[in-house]
């Protein structure tokens, strides 16, 4: 199958999803379910949004991640995020972060369907990782019918986004952009997880973090985008029966055998994550040591 058919129908199923979530648009219920949500575990360098609940500082929580030389990812640099379909009390959170650019990885379709609410003084930038699919019927042809179905789905999707070419590219776009864009930043996908997942590992790998860090990051979507994540599998199970519901929870959250699936097409097809850098983006060892230098203090 089309590699793009098969992540633009991920990216579909996920605005499906995250559509009937039922998050309040009320400012003040927004902002108390905010703070009754935030899991300890996961509280907080960057404040906690209800509209976008996978927004966070890619620099992790506690200060910032620890780097291999024992430097620290710089916090306030780079933001990572679900889509910026936000209510008026998340949308003047942002607005005061003094974001520069927005960079948004979804497709058409997914921009269309729900439009970013673009904070205050930011430049919205489109890179479209996977590009627009001629036809608007690709769910079904993505088998979801089962958790195992739907875990195999993504694990060929962050396969994907290192052997696909035109992914590279547009990756290799993002990161050259981010190299270059003076500010606080901020890169998004529909579901924050997949697309943005795979920016952040690449840009924590840069920084100099860990394998086990890069993956623990990772799986931080599923704390904090829990709350929705078991709304709408619960909303599809009443609709479509268990097995139904246990698959989109898990094409709504990230498993490590996802992301690792990616770190082995590089390690098979590029032996190293710096010649995948280098060869497989295209990226200059100047425009690495750039981020480098922009992420880490």
């Amino acid at each position: 199958m089309n590699s793009r058919l098969i992540i633009v129908g991920i990216a579909a199923a996920l605005t499906i999803g995250l559509s009937g979530c039922g998050q309040s648009t009320s400012d003040e219920s927004a902002a108390a379910t905010t703070l009754q949500s935030a899991p300890e575990a996961v509280a907080a360098a960057t404040p906690r949004l209800l509209s976008a609940n996978n927004f966070r500082d890619l620099a992790g929580p506690d200060g910032g991640y620890t780097t291999f030389d024992g430097r620290r990812v710089r916090e306030g640099v780079l933001y990572r995020s679900n889509a910026l379909v936000t209510n008026n009390a998340d949308a003047a959170t942002l607005d005061a972060l003094g974001l520069k650019t927005v960079y948004d990885l979804r497709t058409t379709a997914e921009v269309e369907k729900g439009p970013d609410r673009v904070p205050a003084g930011a430049n919205y930038t489109r890179v479209n990782i996977v590009g627009d699919a001629a036809s608007g019927a690709i769910t079904s042809s993505v088998d979801l019918s089962t958790p195992e179905s739907a875990g195999a789905v993504l694990v060929t999707a962050n396969r994907q986004f290192v052997t696909d070419p035109a992914m590279r590219a547009q990756f290799a776009t993002l990161l050259t952009d981010i190299a270059t864009t003076d500010g606080p930043q901020l890169f998004h996908c529909t579901a924050g997880k997949d697309r943005a997942g795979w920016t952040s590992a690449m840009l924590l790998k840069i920084a100099g973090v860990d394998d086990a860090t890069v993956m623990s990051n990772y799986l931080l979507t599923n704390e904090y985008s829990k709350d929705s994540i078991e709304a709408t599998a619960a909303q599809v199970t009443a609709a479509k029966g268990e097995q139904a519901g246990a698959a989109m929870k898990v094409l709504m959250g990230v498993s490590p055998e996802f992301l690792q699936a990616g770190f082995d097409e590089v390690s098979a097809n590029f032996g190293t994550f710096d010649n995948y850098l280098t060869s497989g983006l295209g990226l200059s060892a100047g425009t690495i040591g750039i981020l480098k230098t922009k992420l880490t203090v």
